[in-house]
């Protein structure tokens, strides 16, 4: 059908309406981008917005040579893979039993894991908690407080609920047992939603600083993003690294090497997205059409 006049102005509303906030989400980010890969000279007269005036990638190579990114990212790295990995075997294993009913307790369980959602003990005796089990300086304390998120756990458990009891019932006919119906089963229809979680926790190890700084004593084992908000922070360091000497760069050259960082660090996730965005078109698409 011929689409009325009404609703092509609701499109074209929706289309301006979503194009306006989507440059605002990425207008900060190919600003700084241009920073990182303009010159000295052009970030200190300020002509840099959008585009990069006299393409260079000076920030990039004192960034790589004078600071210790290339640790802080195999930090970010490990930090994230096995945190990722930790957080949805035991997301997983919590989940799927609450979703069957003749599993007995599971009200009480779900109601002690959602009772952590909305009361927790505190910064201090979470701190001590980890002091006394002597995980302080090792990347444990990182991945052991947050191992599940309540969130995801909800969410995965709604949607494997949502599976047909009739997929359940024909498996068991068939004679199979709780953990190849959820390997062979659960897992791959649950593709969607696992992906979508997979990313959720990689975000939030990659991007973790609050718990680094307070956990991690030991600089040789900072991720990227502490070391990013140390560089931002400490501009006369950087400056020292770099060797310069005039109080005009003092100011500027650690604004591009800052923004260099900022990119570097940013870049992994957008790198990873575009091969998880189709597994959520697929989680949009199940049960769209029945037959």
């Amino acid at each position: 059908m011929k689409p009325s006049i009404g609703e092509r102005v609701y499109l074209v509303s929706v289309y301006v309406v979503l194009s306006a906030v989507a440059l605002l989400c990425l207008l900060p980010l190919v600003h700084i981008a241009s920073l990182s890969a303009s010159s000295l000279q052009a970030v200190s007269a300020g002509s840099v917005t959008l585009f990069p005036v006299d393409m260079s990638l000076a920030a990039y190579t004192q960034l790589f040579e004078s600071t210790p990114i290339l640790a802080s990212l195999t930090n970010s790295v490990i930090i994230t893979v096995v945190g990722v990995a930790l957080s949805m075997v035991f997301t997983i294993l919590a989940a799927y039993p609450l979703t069957r009913s003749y599993f007995w307790g599971r009200r009480v369980f779900m109601f002690g894991i959602v009772f952590t959602m909305l009361f927790s003990g505190g910064l201090i005796p979470t701190y001590l908690t980890i002091r006394n089990l002597e995980l302080i300086n090792t990347y444990w304390s990182l991945w052991l407080p947050g191992l599940v998120s309540v969130f995801n756990l909800m969410v995965l458990r709604t949607f494997i609920e949502n599976i047909p009891g009739e997929i359940d019932e024909a498996s068991r006919i068939d004679g199979c047992g709780e953990w190849r119906y959820l390997l062979q089963i659960v897992l791959p229809l649950s593709m969607p939603v696992l992906a979508t979680l997979a990313l959720f926790y990689g975000v939030g190890y990659w991007n973790s600083f609050f718990s680094v700084l307070m956990y991690i004593n030991d600089p040789a084992k900072y991720n990227i993003a502490v070391l990013v908000q140390q560089m931002i922070q400490s501009q006369m360091m950087l400056a020292q690294m770099n060797g310069l000497e005039s109080s005009e760069q003092l100011i500027l050259s650690p604004e591009m090497v800052n923004s260099a960082a900022i990119i570097i660090m940013v870049v992994p996730m957008l790198v990873i997205y575009p091969f998880l965005q189709k597994y959520f078109v697929k989680g949009v698409m199940i049960g769209a059409v029945k037959g």
